[in-house]
This record gives structure tokens, sequence and C-alpha cells, in this order.
């Protein structure tokens, strides 16, 4: 018999798992094929640094025992200045999170297989009609989700994502407990969020301490491997070596250890993304890509992309013709552009803009934000032009001709 279910979901991430979980709400037959064993699960893809916030938690029912602390407080550091705003949050523990998603969807009725790598898409002319996994299985749907992340085998076979390598951003975090959370000289991080602008730390990016209670924090690095990257970075230094190096210098880490087994890698494209779905096939999560280009951040966005797929997949089959075609499953793209990322295409120009300014700069912008205060900061965070604006001074000139160039000559994201 044929192995046939209304939707096949491959990969059982944040974007994967919430769009099973809705789907079987829904009351669908889906199908998970995760790539990982059950049992370790989800040991290789337990990459996120999981800071989420209170609308995240409350349109998605995350509960608390997933939650390692909860904050009040986001702090932007830069080399020699820092800027603290009130914001309240939570810092998750990311395997507790993702078990939790699929106990959800099983509890609804969705199917997981674990230890199923998914390969390619099956076609039937030009579309696809079902996906083969561990070598020779195959199975079958009306619907086709890939939330492999930047894997993307069945996106790319189809040449819906188009993920460029100077585009793709990596990053390192180690849980560390023996953290000076309130040293002097610096901001207080109890209960805070830190976001750390400062070339010589992460060229083209920035770094990270997130509280995680008591003296523990998530602390890591990332940066996107681009041109401009490889000419300002410190030559032969790997992103480990950046995290050393931070650990080295950062009076705070001093009398700090590393937590055995606690170490957790990822990598994410930063660009906008283009196609997202064709005939009975949709891409979600980090396969389009759907994180926040400025902070990075990526829970809410990969769960909002998932219940996106999930809406549409109820559009295109609750007919009693149903219709699975691109041109009735673009409906997911107008969503993703409405309501996971209304703002994709400034937040994208402000990240480029940013990591062209210098280390002087960075300083110089703690100054303004401690002058304007939260309100013009959280305006200028969803892309308001007059906030963005009065972040701008004259002798910015330079730094705003230099990100001209790069988008007319259509440059990758750059820094100084």
């Amino acid at each position: 018999m044929t192995d046939r279910f209304d939707v096949v979901v491959a990969g059982a991430g944040p974007a994967g798992a919430q769009c099973a979980r809705d789907v079987a709400q829904r009351g669908y037959d889906v199908l998970v094929l995760e790539t990982e064993a059950e049992d370790e699960f989800p040991r290789q893809s337990n990459k996120s640094t999981a800071g989420t916030f209170p609308s995240t938690m409350a349109s998605f029912g995350i509960p608390d025992d997933v939650v390692m602390n909860a904050t009040d407080e986001v702090v932007l550091e830069s080399p020699n200045d820092h800027f603290v705003q009130e914001q309240a949050g939570a810092v998750l523990e990311f395997a507790d999170y993702k078990r939790w998603l699929v106990a959800e969807g099983r509890e609804h009725g969705a199917e997981y297989r674990f230890d199923s790598r998914v390969s390619k898409p099956i076609m039937e002319g030009d579309e696809p009609v079902g996906v083969k996994y561990d070598g020779d299985e195959e199975v079958y749907a009306d619907i086709i989700i890939d939330a492999t992340g930047p894997a993307a085998p069945l996106a790319k076979a189809l040449d819906v994502v188009d993920l460029r390598r100077e585009k793709q951003a990596i990053g390192i975090e180690w849980e560390m407990e023996g953290i000076d959370i309130d040293h002097p000289g610096y901001a207080d991080l109890t209960d805070a969020m830190m976001l750390r602008l400062d070339h010589d730390l992460a060229p083209g990016g920035y770094s990270w301490i997130f509280h995680t209670g008591g003296d523990t924090a998530k602390v890591g690095l990332c940066y996107i491997q681009n041109e401009r990257y490889r000419e300002k970075s410190k030559q032969g230094m790997s992103i480990d070596d950046y995290l050393q190096y931070w650990l080295d210098d950062d009076p705070r880490f001093e009398n700090a250890e590393r937590i055995e087994g606690k170490q957790h890698r990822g990598s994410a494209h930063i660009q906008r993304p283009g196609r997202m779905s064709t005939d009975n096939f949709i891409a979600v999560g980090d396969t389009v890509p759907s994180i926040d280009p400025l902070w990075g951040e990526g829970i809410g966005k990969c769960m909002r992309s998932g219940r996106a797929a999930a809406i549409t997949v109820d559009y295109c089959l609750t007919p009693d013709a149903r219709d699975t075609s691109h041109d009735n499953i673009s409906v997911y793209e107008k969503l993703w552009h409405d309501e996971v990322a209304p703002s994709s295409r400034t937040r994208l120009m402000m990240t480029e803009l940013l990591y062209l300014a210098s280390n002087d700069r960075y300083d110089r912008l703690m100054e303004d934000l401690n002058s304007v205060g939260m309100d013009t900061l959280q305006k200028a965070n969803a892309g308001n032009p007059l906030a963005i604006a009065k972040l701008l001074h004259l002798d910015d000139a330079p730094l705003l001709v230099d990100f001209a160039r790069e988008q007319l000559t259509g440059g990758t994201l750059t820094q100084n």
C-alpha cells in the first residue's frame, strides 16, 4: 500500500514542529520526518540561543517549564558604552522546548518518524508528490513542507530557494558558570539579554551574554562570512578563536567555566527571501530564511512561518476539490510578508548599514540611544524612517555613501 498523508513535513525544528502541530489540530493527517534519532533528539540540532519575547510565548502557549530564566531587560553594548532597555523576555532551554513541541504535535495526532533523513522530492512530471528518505523509503502527500533549515534538500532540488554562501552567518555558543554578571564598569546583566557590537570580537556580527540565572549564562558570538569579513578579520582566527579571545579578554569571565556538554553551533542565512513555494510545496523557517536579520531572533519568526504554512494547508485542502497549485499555495508568501516578517526589507537594510559602522560609531550609537530613549529605539527597530533618521548625523555621510554603493553594486553585508 502507498504510504500517504495530507501533509509531510521534513524537519522537527520550531517551524516544522509548529506547522505539524497546527495542521494536526485542524484534523489533517501529517507526518514529520526528522533526521535525528529520538533518544538523542535534539543533540545535533540544539543550536539556538533561544531568547524570545512575551508575544511569542503567549501566541504559541510556550510553557514556563521550558524557560531557563525570565528576563526584564535588553542591553546593547559597544566597546566602551552601553544602553539598557526595559523589555520582558525569556531564555528557553532549547532542547526541552523542541521536545515539548514534538509532544504537542503528537497529542493532536501528528505522526513522527525519527532517524529519517529526507533526501529528495518524488516527482510526477514537474510537480513534487512525495519525498524519498533513508535511501529508498517513500512517502506521498498533497502538500510537502521543507523545514530542514539551510540544508534545504527539497527546496534546493525544486529551485525554490537560493541560499548564498556570502550571506551565511555562523555562530558558536557556550553555556557557562562562574560569570560576574554585575561587574564594575559594565551594565548589570542580571535577568538581561545582552548584545554587543564590537568588530574586535565579532567582525561583521555581534556577541552576546544571555543570563540564565545565578552566575550562569549563554555566551556566544556570530558573524557573516562575507568579503569584507575576510578583509577585516584577524588572520587565521576561527570562530572558536574569536570566542576564546573574548573570554580571555573580558573580566566578567575571569572565573568562568564552560559547562560540559553545553556547546552549540549553528548557521543561518541573512538575506531577503525570494521564492518560498511551488506546486504542492512550501519552504518554512530557516529554509526560507526567516531569522530576524538585525538581532538574530529566530524562534518567533520560525514558529510564525510554520503557522502561516498551516493556514495555507487549510486554505488549499478545505474545499472538496483540493487545490494545491502554486497559484493557490502562494497565499503562504503573502502571509509570510504580512505576518511573519512585515519589515524584512527595511530590517535587512538596517543590518547592512549597522555592520558598515566602525567601533567608534557603535560607541556614539549608545550615546544616541541613551539620549533619545526607548521609544525612538522601538520605532527604529520596527523600521520607522523618522526614528532611524534621529540616530544619524551629518558626519555619517561617508558611511551612507558606502552603504549606497553596496546597494547599487549588489554587494554583501560589510563592515569597516
